[in-house]
């Protein structure tokens, strides 16, 4: 099955490549060129979400910023429709495209570590498990997400949510500067000090203004030991834990972070055999702090109930960041829905209970991320990430393995989806957006920013050069 979304379906009048053009570039490139036929080709237009199967007419793999702006240059010559690739990761499929370039920057991985400025310039083809790799030693880290094979790039671009934003903020709060070659081919440095409009605009507005070679970032301590781990409860009791959690998580300090899984437990080698693909509520934590003030932070939790197994327990936070990269693997079939929620009422705990076990496939699930914290403290109009004031980012997560199981996937997801948009704050994350199109990014965004986004697309890529992604129209 192929999942397409509004913007990335568009082509280009001129879809192949000649040899005489590739040689041309060849002068120029000093990465890869891969075309179809090529011996790789087929492994590297794959991304995470299996679902997605799309045939460019040349992939170019860029060593640096040269790379980047040669394949700007070549690509705008020939109008040839352009995808940016990084970790490859994101669920629309926006890392490749049909009979275009993919702009691949995997293979830019480099790294450097200032422990004592506590800042990390970063390529971006890292995923968080590589950056994680290299702050760690030195028990420093920048916010990143959940899962460590996510990369820095497309997380940082749309915000960037995960175990650390409760204390630390967003990963693109912690974005000190960024090196952007724009659709013109000029490289910038974009901070608070130069190019502070399109500074604002990267934090939050994705992939639309230009492609960041370079990532510079403000470290935390953090670790390398946190106290984090899982607690199941049987989904029996779904209501009566929902409900305990909602009180629990009102209080909570800023180094706690939780999130809520609603799922088949999965067949996990940490967890008992006797409750492999048996319905639980999972909750999830990472307490940023020391570990005795997040024995004290979670006391409560552990306390709840009778739960099936608790996990919860002093961790490397690396191993952490890992623990659940397993459950989404790369090449299943992925699709998505999500908002950003009011707390849980009782309705809302009500809906989340009548649907979230109907799955059509065991490896489906949704998950509930608790805001607030430093995301809430930052200044909303400061960046280009919008609600900041909202109590969860919800997402409800088709996956399977067979095609054939990909309608059922798909309509379980959207009727969920509907069920929970009465209690929704009307925005949404927009790294967590599938197939949605112009009218939901639009109404993402508020009237207000997404005009602001317009006028800076305008700017930096009036023709709308960099279309396969979250798209701002300009």
């Amino acid at each position: 099955m192929t999942v397409r979304t509004g913007p990335v379906t568009a082509h280009s009048h001129h879809s192949a490549v000649d040899d005489v053009a590739i040689a041309d570039l060849s002068r120029h490139f000093r990465g890869a060129v891969i075309r179809p036929g090529d011996a790789p080709y087929d492994a590297q237009r794959r991304i995470w979400n299996g679902a997605i199967d799309r045939r460019p007419a040349l992939i170019a793999r860029c060593t640096g910023a040269a790379d980047v702006r040669a394949a700007v240059g070549f690509a705008r010559e020939r109008e040839l429709v352009v995808a940016v690739r990084g970790g490859g990761h994101n669920v629309a499929g926006t890392a490749v495209c049909d009979g275009g370039i993919v702009i691949d920057l995997s293979p830019m991985k480099g790294m450097w570590v200032d422990p004592r400025a506590r800042v990390a310039t970063a390529q971006p083809g890292l995923l968080w498990g590589e950056f994680d790799h290299e702050t760690q030693p030195f028990g420093l880290a920048a916010p990143g997400g959940i899962v460590s094979h996510t990369g820095i790039a497309g997380l940082t671009l749309g915000g960037g949510l995960g175990w650390l934003m409760r204390r630390h903020g967003l990963t693109a709060d912690n974005l000190l500067s960024a090196d952007v070659v724009t659709a013109d081919g000029a490289l910038v440095r974009a901070s608070a000090e130069e190019h502070a409009d399109l500074f604002w605009g990267l934090r939050g507005g994705g992939g639309n203004f230009g492609i960041v070679t370079s990532f510079e970032y403000r470290l935390h301590a953090v670790g390398p030991t946190v106290l984090a781990g899982l607690i199941l409860h049987p989904a029996a009791r779904a209501r009566e834990v929902l409900s305990f959690y909602r009180d629990y998580i009102a209080t909570a300090p800023d180094e706690l972070m939780t999130i809520v899984l609603l799922r088949m437990a999965p067949p996990a080698p940490f967890l008992p055999e006797s409750i492999h693909g048996q319905p639980v509520v999972i909750i999830a934590v990472c307490c940023a702090g020391p570990v005795e003030e997040g024995e004290r932070a979670v006391a409560p939790l552990r306390r709840f109930g009778e739960p099936l197994v608790d996990l919860i327990r002093p961790t490397p936070y690396a191993s952490h960041q890992a623990l659940l990269d397993a459950s989404v693997p790369h090449g299943l079939g992925y699709y998505w829905k999500s908002e950003y929620l009011r707390p849980l009422s009782d309705a809302l705990i009500d809906t989340l209970v009548a649907h979230a076990w109907r799955v059509a496939t065991p490896e489906s699930y949704a998950a509930l991320f608790h805001m607030g914290g430093a995301v809430g403290r930052e200044d909303p109009d400061g960046s280009a990430f919008e609600d900041r004031q909202a109590t969860h980012a919800m997402t409800i997560d088709g996956v399977w393995s067979e095609p054939a199981a990909s309608g059922a996937c798909i309509a379980w997801a959207r009727g969920f989806w509907e069920a929970v948009r009465p209690h929704s704050t009307g925005r949404v994350y927009m790294n967590f957006l599938g197939e949605e199109g112009e009218d939901r990014v639009r109404a993402a965004y508020g009237t207000t920013k997404y005009e602001r986004l317009r006028a800076l697309k305008r700017k930096y890529d009036p023709t709308n050069f960099f279309r396969m992604n979250q798209n701002i129209v300009p």
